[in-house]
């Protein structure tokens, strides 16, 4: 069994609804949630929406490959009315689901890469996942999930 970490998110209507409805599939199909982490209001983030977040990380065990659990993510974003993925631009969404980390593997492929190339870069990720695990260490970085979120917050400009 893998141990994977994955992002979700949602700012349509009945965001709690759509991260709930995501986590309690995921432990259906793709294997038992060990760690869920508190809910987070956040700013979208590449795009401007006049609706905001609702995040969350989750810790997966699962027997499912990479590429297996990539398109069983894809297949309960569609079921929860998910109409696209990225363009090149973001969108308003019911809800996505990204596959943070798995294991320490690192896969670089045309529809996968892992760890998430943006991870490091996005507080909406690092504050869930540094709940549930701040001690996870980045396969390519190799700084723990805790680090990284420091980083970004002192990274970050004064208001």
């Amino acid at each position: 069994m893998a141990t994977v970490y994955l992002g979700l998110g949602s700012n349509t209507e009945n965001r709690q609804y759509h991260i709930m409805q995501a986590v309690a599939r995921l432990a259906e199909r793709a294997g038992s949630i060990s760690a869920l982490s508190s809910l987070y209001v956040t700013a979208p983030w590449g795009f401007v929406s006049d609706h905001p977040f609702l995040n969350a990380a989750v810790a997966l065990q699962t027997a499912l490959s990479p590429h297996e659990l990539l398109l069983l993510t894809q297949q309960i974003e569609k079921e929860l009315g998910r109409t696209r993925k990225s363009d090149g631009e973001y969108h308003d969404r019911s809800i996505d689901i990204d596959i943070l980390l798995y294991d320490s593997l690192v896969v670089n492929s045309p529809d996968l890469v892992i760890p998430h190339p943006l991870m490091h870069r996005r507080a909406f990720v690092l504050e869930p996942l540094s709940e549930i695990a701040p001690e996870l260490q980045h396969p390519v970085l190799h700084v723990t999930v805790r680090k990284l979120r420091e980083e970004l917050e002192n990274a970050a400009p004064a208001n």
